[in-house]
């Protein structure tokens, strides 16, 4: 059977979660991995609202979608974070509260278990997420950087998701860290030490997404064949390097969509990302389930670029074989 194909809500969460699921439909996906902002999914009327969830269902039903994942990008990032103002602006009221960079932290980490929560209650076994770190600002040694600097970096991470991952774990829910700048894990090594740092528990895998790879010049492919059994959802979304000589790969304090940027994301298929091998490759991991259209492009119309982008995912997938090409000339 096919992998379902469905559409990240989080860059559509300006739309109410009806009008997205009428337009979903009507692009020809057969799901939607529900962004826990805006009034597509919350989490504080999920688990304090028995009904919540199964309204949410019934919406979904109505057009014909399946749900397979929710996204606490937002809040799960100020878990590690070095809080600051910029902050306010993705968390919502009751987790900012004062600003207390630490209660800030304290609350982003109560609401991330409650996601598990809301996930268990709506039926679903994954929440995408981010983690936060207090080390990426290290990320260029100098001043030079110690390595027990590093080390406290990732200990602390431990130190703070080990009791939320053991919420997921009561749950029957995995986490799925979006692999990304920002983060405690960013590449393959990273992303390794920060599931020693974890002790490799089964809670804590990976939603892969083969842009943020693609442009630190990380092969997605590799990733996969990495962690096989740790690919706990996927994104499709694509991006591209536009090195001219003038910009760098760092973004050059320039803005998403600013042609002067040395790298941006693109629509599915208009980028670099090599779909056709990342298929492959999650084939031979036996992954079997959703891929989940993020779409990001600042120069290309977004409704026209996710009714692309469906078809993209529809033609691009398929199943691994179950016998060999060249079987008939097997020795009997």
């Amino acid at each position: 059977m096919a992998r379902p194909i469905t559409l990240c809500t989080g860059q559509w969460a300006d739309l109410p979660l009806e009008d997205l699921a009428r337009k979903a439909s009507e692009f020809g996906f057969q799901g939607l991995e529900l962004a826990c902002w805006g009034d597509h999914f919350e989490i504080g009327k999920a688990v304090s609202d028995p009904g919540y969830a199964a309204a949410k269902r019934d919406l979904l039903d109505r057009y014909d979608l399946q749900c397979h994942a929710i996204s606490t990008h937002l809040v799960s990032q100020a878990v590690c974070d070095l809080v600051d103002e910029r902050h306010r602006a993705i968390v919502p009221p009751y987790v900012w509260g004062d600003g207390d960079p630490a209660g800030v932290n304290r609350r982003a980490a109560e609401d991330t278990k409650n996601a598990a929560r809301a996930a268990q209650q709506f039926g679903v076994g994954v929440v995408n997420g981010f983690t936060g770190s207090s080390i990426w600002h290290l990320l260029y040694s100098f001043p030079p950087v110690p390595e027990s600097m590093i080390e406290a970096g990732f200990r602390q991470f431990a130190e703070r998701w080990n009791p939320i991952l053991d919420v997921f774990g009561e749950c029957g829910v995995r986490f799925a860290l979006e692999v990304h700048p920002t983060e405690i894990a960013f590449d393959i090594i990273t992303a390794r030490r920060a599931l020693e740092a974890l002790g490799n528990r089964e809670e804590f895998g990976f939603n892969f997404d083969p842009s943020h790879l693609l442009w630190q010049g990380v092969d997605p492919v590799e990733f996969i064949r990495e962690f096989p059994d740790r690919i706990y959802h996927v994104h499709i979304k694509d991006a591209i390097v536009t090195l001219n000589g003038r910009s760098g790969i760092l973004g050059s304090h320039l803005n998403f969509g600013d042609p002067r940027r040395g790298w941006d994301f693109r629509s599915p298929g208009r980028g670099g990302v090599n779909f056709e091998e990342i298929i492959r490759a999650l084939n031979q991991a036996g992954y079997t389930g959703p891929l989940s259209v993020e779409w990001e492009d600042s120069g290309m119309e977004r409704e026209q670029g996710a009714r692309e982008a469906c078809e993209f995912v529809r033609k691009l997938d398929f199943q691994p074989g179950n016998v060999a090409f060249d079987a008939a000339f097997a020795e009997k």
